[in-house]
């Protein structure tokens, strides 16, 4: 049988043959991972079930990155459960004070996900791992335990779109823009529990930051996975990560599709996503002359260095409005001291924009960056359900590293290009 990405992963990691979508399958996991806001019930389910060791505890991963540092007094008791839980089965990736950053731009970074692997996570965004030709999907915290304890789990076959772009990218167009005009076109439940399968010459042209960006937001259109094929590139970065063994990936000659787009991003602009969902997409333009209280640059989806670099380049020599609060957090530790050694910070500060360090915080609506009722944020992140980020009277528009500089600059929503 000629398999998908999703089916030929999948096919690696099990004994069973996978001969159509919808067939229910029993698949070891490569890693699996919660956070400080869902490892707590995981462990919680771990205990009930009885389970007195994890299967692999190289193979787990608990990173603290939404609240931490501890906000308050709760997240300060939920990230001790995890830490306990983590000396107690000696965790060997554990991750909480200077070396913790988001962990979606954490893990393939210290080359903990790659091609083939099968990982789950107690966080809806772990498919961004799918940008490094990974079957990586989020799943909740009593399947977390179970895998924890298991090392395997079970997975419906997903259905595959295949999804190709083409064209010539315009200025200050790039990943982002990329995944919410897919968003914006299929519908936050376009994909339903489907693979994403991206191809062609525009995605072969994407760096593997901006190709994670694209996994990230496959769940935002209802995905199972988001998957990219792993080509030498692919390689060039599990390798200078630390991996070795990862192989070419690629779906085979002849297999089975659910359905086959093709998006021409020639001409495009730059893409925002309006309150309240994710596919509530237009172009930049139609949006100028709205004015933002605050921008963020950070997250899962645009918190690594090549955003930070994007970001820099649009505010260098410019002043941050004075009505606007421009918060900027590289996603790693890692990402922070480059973006420091490259004097990407002094383009910040000089700017007026408060650095702050690696954490999810204002994404979720956690921390350091609450908006109040009426307020309305640019942001980088990948939500913009409403109260997402605080009030419920608050609005966030989701944009390109790009496109929320030059909006905290212009003190409106802004093409960058115009500034």
């Amino acid at each position: 049988m000629s398999h998908t990405l999703a089916e030929k992963i999948l096919q690696g990691r099990t004994d069973e043959e996978i001969t159509h979508a919808g067939q229910i399958v029993n698949c070891r996991v490569s890693l699996v991972l919660a956070n400080d806001i869902t490892a707590p019930l995981a462990i919680k389910s771990f205990e009930a079930m009885g389970a007195g060791k994890v299967f692999d505890k190289d193979k787990i991963a608990l990173v603290c990155d939404h609240f931490t540092p501890n906000k308050d007094i709760d997240s300060a008791e939920q990230v001790k459960v995890v830490r306990e839980f983590a000396r107690w089965q000696e965790i060997t990736h554990y991750y909480e004070g200077g070396n913790v950053g988001v962990e979606h731009a954490l893990l393939p970074e210290l080359g903990l996900v790659g091609p083939r692997d099968i990982v789950v996570g107690a966080d809806s965004h772990t498919c961004t791992y799918g940008g490094l030709g990974a079957f990586a999907t989020g799943m909740g915290s009593t399947d977390i335990a179970g895998a924890m304890a298991l090392g395997e789990t079970w997975f419906k076959v997903p259905p595959t779109i295949r999804v190709a772009f083409e064209g010539k990218l315009e200025p200050f167009v790039g990943a982002k823009d990329l995944i919410l005009h897919l968003i914006g076109r299929i519908g936050v439940s376009g994909a339903l529990y489907r693979a994403l399968e991206f191809c062609g010459s525009v995605i072969e042209g994407l760096s593997i930051e901006g190709r994670m960006t694209m996994a990230n937001m496959a769940i935002e259109a209802g995905g199972k996975v988001g998957l990219f094929p792993a080509d030498e590139k692919t390689l060039a970065y599990c390798k200078a990560a630390g991996r070795t063994g990862d192989k070419l990936l690629k779906a085979d000659p002849g297999a089975t599709y659910e359905q086959d787009l093709t998006l021409s991003v020639t001409g495009m602009g730059p893409q925002v996503a309006c309150p309240h969902l994710p596919e509530n997409v237009r172009g930049v333009d139609d949006l100028k002359g709205l004015k933002v209280d605050q921008a963020i640059i950070g997250s899962c989806t645009n918190g690594r260095i090549e955003d930070m670099r994007e970001a820099a380049a649009i505010l260098k020599g410019r002043k941050v409005n004075k009505n606007v609060r421009l918060i900027v957090l590289p996603a790693t530790p890692k990402i922070w001291r480059q973006a420091m050694d490259e004097g990407l910070f002094s383009v910040f500060l000089d700017a007026g924009a408060v650095v702050g360090p690696p954490t999810c915080g204002p994404c979720l609506g956690g921390h350091m960056g609450i908006l109040a009722g009426g307020e309305r944020c640019i942001s980088t992140t990948n939500r913009n359900f409403r109260g997402r980020m605080g009030s419920l009277e608050s609005e966030v528009y989701l944009a390109s590293p790009a496109v929320a500089a030059a909006s905290a600059i212009a003190g409106e929503i802004m093409n960058p290009a115009k500034l």
